[in-house]
């Protein structure tokens, strides 16, 4: 029986063998405490350093920038309430997010809204493409932070973090991008999009899940989440080795095939969805006009319930998602189609096919034919009722 196609790479991707190598084979030999003084945590600290400068070059920062985290969830949260900290101190009280900010994010903003921390949301177009001209309207001289996604997790549709950024630092504010979707699927760099603070995750780039990192701008003093010793003082725990090195290890082999990986993603993307729409007529593609991620495609089939969709297609051997992971239950309509105009019943039939790097034609090919086969009779017109026989 022939496995089943993985379209969800955007929720998550299989560790690579390198990666599990390297976790495994630390271990073993560098297991010790990183802060210890003696032979066995030496041997593990020149291994973090290694690490560090690894993921670093990948990312285009300094290895001092960089600061390990269990993910982009606690890597977001560091950035928001430690800007909101240093803030204060200024007389900066408000935070800026776009109103497509993965749920995580959202939440997190609506808990210091009902504390009465003052928070504004940037709207989008139709497209799923930030409103530059009301962000220019929230972005004063009163803002502690504005935060952005450098590429929205559902659509795939790419945010002006260089605009963001001019923006920002003439009002005297910080730049955060999650950059969560960004890294393994474009060429962005840290160095080169003008960003304070970029959070990133090592299970999106094929790495283990539980590490991540908060890169933290050189001269910026950052406030610690956790505190400690480790981590130039800015997030307190022993070290997670084996999370890192799994995070170096899948840093290293993301950079070395990413162009290949980029241009082969967006050859299957336009197959994709040219295949669905020829094939199946009715199909809606969010954010078809906008700058988008090489590997996503947001589609909408008709209004047929997505949960329908995803579950008709699983039992034909694809899997796929209705949108953010730890949101895709099928409950709630997407809040990202929300602010892009569309209805409750629209939102809610949004299913996202994210392709990944071990993505071959033949998947695609196989998807197709899959969607073909389960949503088409769906998406047939209802024959009109035979007329009633004479008497």
């Amino acid at each position: 029986m022939n496995e089943p196609v993985y379209l969800d790479h955007n929720a998550t991707t299989q560790p690579g063998p390198e990666v599990l190598e390297e976790m495994l084979d630390s271990l073993r030999t560098v297991w010790a405490n990183p802060s210890s003084t003696h032979a066995p945590g030496q041997a593990a600290r020149r291994a973090l350093t290694d690490a560090r400068a690894r993921v670093a070059t990948f990312l285009g920062c300094q290895g001092a920038e960089l600061v390990f985290t269990s993910g982009a969830t606690e890597a977001n949260h560091m950035a928001v309430l430690g800007a909101l900290a240093l803030g204060r101190e200024r007389g900066r009280t408000r935070l800026v997010l776009s109103a497509v900010e993965h749920p995580g994010l959202l939440a997190l903003a609506a808990r210091l809204k009902a504390e009465g921390q003052p928070v504004d949301l940037i709207p989008v177009n139709a497209q799923g493409q930030l409103d530059l001209e009301a962000a220019r309207g929230l972005i004063r001289d009163d803002v502690a932070l504005v935060s952005v996604m450098g590429a929205n997790n559902e659509t795939g549709v790419l945010m002006p973090v260089a605009e963001l950024a001019a923006l920002a630092h003439a009002a005297g504010s910080p730049l955060h991008v999650d950059a969560t979707q960004l890294v393994g699927k474009t060429t962005a760099r840290f160095d080169a999009g003008g960003a304070d603070l970029w959070s990133v995750s090592a299970h999106k780039l094929h790495g283990p899940k539980g590490i991540g990192a908060l890169v933290v701008r050189k001269g910026l003093v950052w406030p610690a989440l956790f505190s400690g010793r480790q981590e130039r003082q800015r997030r307190g725990g022993t070290e997670n080795m084996p999370g890192i090195l799994g995070f170096a290890a899948a840093a290293e082999r993301a950079g070395l095939t990413l162009a290949d990986d980029l241009a082969r993603m967006r050859s299957l993307q336009a197959r994709l969805e040219g295949g669905l729409r020829a094939a199946l007529g009715d199909v809606h593609l969010y954010g078809a006009q906008a700058e988008r991620l090489p590997n996503t495609s947001c589609l909408r089939f008709g209004t047929l319930d997505a949960e329908q969709v995803l579950g008709r297609l699983e039992r034909s051997g694809v899997v796929a998602s209705s949108g953010a992971a730890c949101t895709a239950s099928g409950t709630q309509p997407s809040h990202v189609l929300l602010a892009m105009g569309e209805t409750p019943l629209q939102a809610k039939a949004s299913v996202r096919l994210s392709l990944g790097r071990e993505t071959r034609a033949d998947d695609i090919d196989r998807a197709i034919t899959a969607a073909v086969q389960a949503i088409g009779p769906l998406l047939e017109p209802a024959r009109p009722a035979a007329e009633p026989q004479a008497a």
